[in-house]
């Protein structure tokens, strides 16, 4: 895990990437969590003898599950030592490129792409997050994440 001391020492790793998370497995469980919390209970989804058929050749974690590992996953990444809270501004862009099959591993990889002062003492950043799939070529996503930090 990468720490950043303070937001000036974060500000200065604008351009480059700041960390690659843990990789972590998506389990059936966790799709049919988020699928009785969303409602999206679709058989691309769910175990069984359809998906298994399917385009996939089993069940795919929803993208929007794949979006919300993110917190997860930049848990364990970095931190900034300065910062009293971290919160969640939103995204500018969101791609779901490649389909996570259940029970196969993701991480982000991290570039910081902006570290903006926010008024009186904090920082917002833009992050590109980039969720790998482990043994693809391809990411299962890539999203333009925004934090905000705070004193």
């Amino acid at each position: 895990m990468r720490s950043f001391d303070t937001f000036a020492a974060l500000a200065q790793a604008v351009g480059q990437e700041i960390a690659v998370s843990d990789w972590t497995r998506v389990t059936q469980q966790q799709v049919d969590q988020f699928a009785d919390a969303t409602g999206d209970h679709q058989w691309i989804h769910r175990a069984g003898e359809r998906a298994n058929a399917g385009p996939f050749g089993g069940p795919i974690a929803h993208g929007f599950l794949t979006l919300a590992l993110l917190p997860g996953l930049l848990e364990s990444s970095f931190a900034v030592a300065e910062a009293r809270m971290a919160v969640n501004y939103g995204l500018n862009k969101v791609r779901f490129i490649t389909p996570v099959p259940v029970g196969s591993r993701v991480r982000a990889r991290l570039k910081l792409l902006d570290c903006t002062g926010l008024a009186p003492s904090g920082v917002q950043t833009t992050l590109e997050a980039t969720i790998e799939l482990e043994g693809h070529p391809k990411p299962a996503c890539v999203a333009e994440l925004l934090l905000r930090y705070t004193l």
